[in-house]
């Protein structure tokens, strides 16, 4: 059955991208077009989005989106195509919101007003649906920058001619971040004060917009079914675990997919040289070309451990600062790119100074050195305190780089634990978020490197016949949506919907009149 699908974040790649939401919005839409689907993506236009060289195009008239207290707003909207497919991506064009180098900050500080900005973009995803003339079936809206959306659309849009029978659907990337605010955002939610409640929008005095997003979305799923049980306990839950558990009826975890038209050391254009998991020769090429490029001794005798991550504490530098001391006593090399956190750029840089021949950090991102990486080290190392999905962990084992992960989220999910005995798995998993096990754990990969090179190429193998497609997670989301539209219409209503829309098929002839000869 053809859906409308209407898809609403605050980033996507390749336009803008702050996080793994960017990848998901990025590629989704491409793989539910081609799966039939009508899907149509909306985003701010920020300083970034270079409306020439995406091509867009701005529409007739602007747009007007009602802001509650602050009275009625106005944007341009522009029209692109999401590459590699004919999906249409609207952008909306606020001088005053988005016209800023960065998406949502500026010196680690969220901007002061970005409740107005991302409840702007909220109403306005919505009021798009009335410009266009589309009519969604459900309208997939991502994180606390679009949780309104859901919100809106059960209260000042549950009317709407275009919007009052479709479904929503809140995914959840990163529970940490709530979008929470003082109380009067409800005047410009401008939906009412009997919202601002403990079961809906309140939390702690302020306006928690995950919170009613949550409480109101028809369906809610997070990218990855490790996360979704995660995410309804203390330690992960952020405050919302309660709110989670009285909707887990409507939860579900679907894995992020990788794109492999990018991510193939087979093909990898940002590489000094191909391989294949038949021909392993291309890899050690990477691994000298990388030690070369950061000054390390190049040894093909001693196992090269790759880490890119932003430097913060999510994603366990605070354990790796306290592990590294002891870690580069082991007889291995070390790589870290990224950045984050001020006092990680400064510990993690002194220690590449003082200890040249075990590590190399780098600060900044650099995609090609991002691939380099991947392709050049034996181990890809993870150390999460929590993790949604996480997306290296997949380009390793792509690469025949074996991931050494905290089993956390996803991270949990997609990586199979070592089995020496029968030489099962595709990576090293450690559970304690603690400085010693991380250590244990790198130490088990290294002696298995050192001591059992067969186990190492079975890992490989294992690894990098592994597969984590777009092409799966679409026909997920394709079923979560279809549920979303049977409990927002009801099994009667819902059932008429896929009988108008299932294709008519001909009557076949009768076996007379198929035998009859033409004249």
């Amino acid at each position: 059955m053809r859906l409308n699908i209407l898809i609403t974040a605050s980033e996507a790649v390749p336009f803008a991208k702050e996080g793994g939401l960017a990848d998901v919005v990025g590629a989704l839409p491409k793989y539910l077009e081609a799966r039939g689907h009508d899907v149509r993506v909306v985003m701010p236009r920020y300083y970034k989005v270079d409306r020439e060289r995406y091509q867009l195009r701005q529409l007739p008239g602007v747009l007007v989106v009602p802001m509650g207290i602050i009275g009625n707003m106005y944007c341009g909207v522009y029209q692109g195509t999401m590459p590699g497919s004919s999906v249409p991506i609207y952008f909306f064009e606020h001088e005053d919101f988005y016209g800023r180098d960065s998406l949502y900050e500026r010196d680690n500080q969220g901007y002061l007003d970005n409740d107005n900005r991302f409840i702007f973009l909220s109403k306005a995803s919505l009021e798009l649906c009335k410009m266009l003339q589309f009519t969604p079936d459900l309208v997939h809206a991502h994180d606390w920058h679009t949780a309104a959306v859901p919100v809106l659309m059960n209260t000042w849009y549950r009317h709407d001619h275009h919007l009052a029978q479709a479904a929503s659907l809140l995914t959840i990337h990163n529970m940490q971040h709530q979008g929470s605010f003082y109380e009067g955002a409800m005047d410009v939610l401008g939906i009412g004060w009997h919202h601002f409640t403990f079961l809906e929008l309140e939390m702690d005095d302020q306006v928690n917009l995950l919170k009613g997003g949550i409480y109101h979305a028809t369906m809610l799923n997070t990218v990855s079914e490790g996360y979704a049980r995660e995410i309804q306990t203390p330690e992960y839950g952020w405050g919302l675990e309660d709110v989670v558990r009285q909707r887990s009826d409507v939860l579900s975890g679907i894995l992020n997919g990788v794109d492999y038209h990018e991510w193939n050391p087979e093909e990898d254009r940002l590489l000094p040289a191909n391989y294949s998991a038949s021909d392993l020769s291309g890899k050690a090429i990477c691994k000298g070309e990388l030690q070369r490029a950061l000054g390390l001794p190049q040894r093909e005798d001693v196992p090269l451990i790759g880490m890119v991550s932003r430097l913060v504490k999510q994603k366990g530098i605070d354990v790796l600062a306290q592990a590294l001391p002891r870690l580069l006593e082991l007889d291995i090399q070390l790589v870290l790119l990224g950045a984050g956190e001020p006092w990680a750029h400064f510990y993690f840089g002194g220690i590449a100074a003082d200890r040249p021949d075990r590590f190399a950090c780098r600060i900044g991102y650099d995609n090609s050195l991002a691939h380099r990486i991947e392709a050049g080290c034996d181990f890809f190392l993870m150390p999460s305190a929590f993790e949604p999905c996480g997306l290296n962990q997949m380009y390793s084992m792509r690469y025949g780089t074996l991931p050494i992960v905290r089993a956390t989220g996803g991270l949990d999910d997609s990586v199979q634990n070592y089995n020496a005995a029968d030489r099962t798995g595709d990576g090293f998993k450690f559970w304690n978020l603690d400085a010693g096990a991380l250590f244990d754990t790198v130490g088990w990969a290294v002696h298995t490197w050192y001591h059992d090179p067969e186990g190492i190429a079975v890992l490989r193998k294992n690894a990098m016949a592994k597969r984590f497609t777009w092409e799966n997670a679409a026909e997920k989301y394709e079923r979560l949506y279809l549920e979303g539209m049977r409990r927002k219409l009801g099994e009667e209503r819902f059932q008429q919907v896929l009988a108008e829309r299932s294709p008519k098929r001909k009557a076949p002839r009768r076996k007379s009149e198929a035998c009859q000869p033409s004249a």
